[in-house]
């Protein structure tokens, strides 16, 4: 059962894991590119402090962002700014979205993200503390999968394996790490593919962040994911 207090616990942790690193870079650092094609730090820091706003607005009932335009506007706008105002804007940002997040609400009602996709309430917590940490990865400055908590790995492994479930252009796989098995893909009598690996490996892989060349897959080949 999703325990969205618990989780907006780990949005704060996350967070100041977060701000923490962030505040032994200096401003030329924010300019160097990040491990997403295309965006800079910066770029990933003013994501990191529009998604909360957007996953406000999400609790709140309104529509995520305004425009894709929008959003992509609001990042290349807020990209360059020095590393100080990128700290004090997602902390008040997440500042705004866990103090909506203790108010009591129905968190068993659904709500609306981007491109018509919906989910319970109570699972947006949890959303927010994907973009946290995983972004955080992606920013290059020495935080790795490996160092997400483990809790966050397997529940990351739950939310991937169940959005690729079902999905014509996936082959059945069967997904493991030794001790917990998930199935994913398309729909089948029994997984074609089987692929073993570390929890950091196997989100890696899912989340598209690793090639998976650490993986183990037995019955074919590594199915290529579509993007997230």
């Amino acid at each position: 059962m999703i325990d969205h207090a618990h989780d907006l616990v780990c949005v704060r942790e996350a967070t100041e894991r977060l701000l923490g690193a962030v505040a032994g870079l200096d401003n030329a650092s924010l300019a160097e590119p990040s491990r997403l094609p295309g965006w800079t730090r910066g770029h990933l820091l003013a994501h990191i402090a529009r998604n909360a706003d957007a996953l406000l607005n999400v609790l709140q009932g309104r529509p995520m962002y305004e425009s894709g335009e929008a959003r992509d506007g609001d990042i290349e706008r807020d990209a360059p700014r020095p590393v100080q105002a990128q700290i004090a804007d997602i902390r008040e940002a997440t500042a705004r979205f866990l103090a909506f997040g203790e108010i009591p609400a129905d968190w068993s009602r659904t709500v609306e993200l981007r491109n018509g996709v919906t989910d319970s309430a109570s699972r947006v917590p949890f959303r927010r503390w994907v973009e946290v940490d995983v972004h955080h990865v992606d920013l290059g400055i020495g935080y790795e999968l490996e160092d997400l908590p483990a809790e966050f790995l397997v529940r990351e492994t739950d939310f991937l394996t169940e959005r690729f479930s079902g999905r014509p252009d996936v082959p059945a796989t069967r997904v493991t790490d030794g001790t917990r098995v998930w199935n994913t893909g398309r729909a089948a009598d029994e997984p074609e593919v089987t692929v073993t690996g570390a929890p950091a490996d196997l989100v890696g892989w899912l989340a598209g962040r690793r090639d998976g060349s650490a993986l183990e897959v037995r019955g074919g080949t590594l199915p290529k994911l579509p993007p997230l």
